[in-house]
């Protein structure tokens, strides 16, 4: 008889590893779940294009609508998952109980919230929707937090002409993955387009039409973007039995503590061979990840080594990220910071552990082989433009 692979999350991470599936030559029974009534899609053009109208409507789709009964997989949507069991090896949806042989869980996250109640989040096709009607007849946006989503929000609203605040705890943005240098040069990038930041201010109670901060003071508004980072959807994981910390913890191969379940994407809290247990919650780990445990569900799975990797777009500013800072990095600049035209590395005993290019293209894969090389550089010559960075690795 068949086997059967059910893949729970009818994601970026879970599409791709359904295809994986069907290139690698499995020819059992494939079954994709997601409780989200659109079929795949990926999440970056959310806070960007499709936000910005600049990207056809169709355009964060993973597949066209017929591609999935094309290769004989059932697409599932709008239907949640509702328990696990490991012993039976059975899910018990909204709508009936499948039997799996093997499971992959690509559940995502979803959005960190104020405890208070009020305010838009962005997570979902329906959730950016939402938010551009919101752009489209607002004068006034208040953005709750000064993450990667919040900052790529801030722009397409400025460029949309809406005005922008921006309240955080923090005296710059991004400072938790970029620090306080690299933190600030976006800090000036946004006052640059007039955003009004309020660092060092935590909301205390959203109103209609108003933010109350901790202290008293209110910031007058039409509408409020909540963003403060994302919480992994592991409670079917945990309810199940599977160990659970940040996520569902897997090894190398994205296998779980039990070795017929598999992890991927947001979700998965990955033992990786260069950072130990890391989490990432950015497109490229979706799009690699499914395909990794795919393969490790058929047997053919490789340890996880993937550099970690994110881009933004705001304003004229393009950059793409890749590594993993480490506390007490030193600097290195390649190019003109002032300009935003520039390479930034981040250097330990030497090392390169985290690379960025803002406004300086094709130099991605020579940044994460600096990184993957694990071994001192010469900083004079990284931060010397006429040196190729081919030739520093």
């Amino acid at each position: 008889m068949p086997e059967t692979y059910v893949i729970v999350g009818a994601s970026l991470a879970g599409a791709k590893a359904a295809e994986t599936l069907r290139a690698e030559g499995f020819p059992g029974r494939v079954v994709l779940i997601g409780d989200d009534p659109r079929r795949p899609y990926e999440r970056p053009p959310l806070s960007k294009g499709l936000l910005l109208g600049t990207a056809e409507l169709d355009s964060p789709f993973v597949h066209d609508a017929d591609w999935y009964s094309g290769r004989d997989i059932e697409l599932r949507l709008g239907e949640r998952v509702e328990e696990l069991s490991l012993a039976d090896k059975t899910l018990k949806t909204s709508q009936e109980i499948i039997s799996y042989d093997k499971l992959l869980l690509t559940t995502g996250a979803r959005p960190r919230r104020l405890p208070v109640e009020g305010g838009h989040y962005l997570r979902t096709y329906d959730d950016s929707a939402a938010l551009s009607a919101v752009l489209e007849a607002s004068r006034h946006l208040t953005i709750v937090g000064s993450g990667w989503i919040g900052l790529e929000v801030a722009a397409a609203a400025r460029e949309r002409g809406v005005a922008v605040t921006v309240i955080t705890p923090d005296q710059v943005p991004l400072r938790e993955p970029l620090g306080e240098r690299v933190g600030a040069l976006f800090g000036e990038l946004h006052r640059g387009h007039d955003v009004d930041f309020r660092f060092g201010a935590r909301v205390q109670e959203l109103r209609e039409k108003q933010v109350v901060l901790a202290g008293g003071a209110v910031v007058d508004t039409d509408h409020v973007l909540v963003a403060i980072g994302a919480v992994p959807n592991a409670e079917l994981a945990e309810r199940a039995g599977l160990a659970v910390d940040n996520g569902v913890l897997v090894d190398a191969y994205h296998r779980t503590s039990d070795p017929d379940v598999f992890a991927a994407g947001d979700v998965a809290n990955v033992d990786h061979p260069r950072y130990g247990r890391i989490r990432v919650e950015h497109w490229a780990n979706a799009l690699n990840s499914g395909p990794a445990a795919a393969r490790s569900m058929l047997g053919r799975g490789t340890p996880w080594t993937a550099v970690p990797y994110f881009f933004t777009d705001q304003y004229d500013l393009g950059m793409e990220f890749a590594g993993r800072v480490e506390p007490g990095a030193d600097l290195v600049v390649r190019g003109d910071l002032g300009k935003l035209e520039a390479i930034v590395f981040w250097t330990v005993g030497g090392r390169v552990v985290a690379g960025m290019n803002l406004n300086v293209w094709d130099v991605t894969d020579d940044i994460q082989a600096l990184i993957a090389a694990d071994r001192p550089v010469d900083p004079a010559r990284l931060a010397d433009p006429s040196v190729p960075l081919a030739e520093l690795g």
